[in-house]
């Protein structure tokens, strides 16, 4: 099973300013689709509550939403709900929890990203030119990783990197 972390963020590491992004790629949302589409997705309850109601749950996806407080997203159909993010993956890598791929992508928000990065094999970046107003950051996880492939476009590029050996 691999661990992916996926986000957009801008020069300063901004992914968000009261819970929307600052900025409209939609080449992003497209790459986002194409990636993630038939796997598992890890996020928090902010960030699913920031999704448009159209899109929640993400389609064609399992969607895992950790909250503290599971009571609150309960009536939800659709979204698997948990405590932890790191006992969700660590269940996951230890067959306790069943995966319909065999990727994990991690869509954030701020705190399920830092909270998790010693675990991704791998991140898949849209680095946005710029810097934006924002609430919300993306954490340092570069020097653990090595940047394997770099896409240009105006105003972004697609980044993957892999975890250094």
């Amino acid at each position: 099973m691999k661990v992916i972390a996926i986000a957009a963020f801008d020069e300063a590491r901004v992914i968000g300013k009261d819970g929307e992004l600052p900025w409209k790629i939609p080449e992003d949302f497209r790459h986002f689709a194409s990636l993630t589409k038939g796997h598992t997705v890890l996020m928090g309850r902010k960030t699913y509550e920031s999704l448009p109601p159209a899109f929640r749950p993400l389609p064609q996806r399992c969607n895992v939403v950790v909250t503290r407080n599971v009571q609150s997203l309960a009536n939800e159909d659709g979204i698997l709900l948990r405590s932890c993010p790191r006992g969700f993956i660590e269940d996951c890598r230890s067959g306790k929890e069943a995966l319909q791929s065999d990727v994990l992508w991690v869509i954030g928000g701020e705190e399920i990203y830092r909270v998790t990065k010693d675990l991704w094999d791998a991140a898949e970046i849209t680095r946005v030119q710029g810097r934006h107003e924002g609430d919300a950051f993306f954490p340092e996880f570069e020097d653990d990783f090595t940047l394997e492939r770099q896409e240009q476009h105006d105003g972004f590029s697609f980044e993957t990197f892999v975890r250094t050996a």
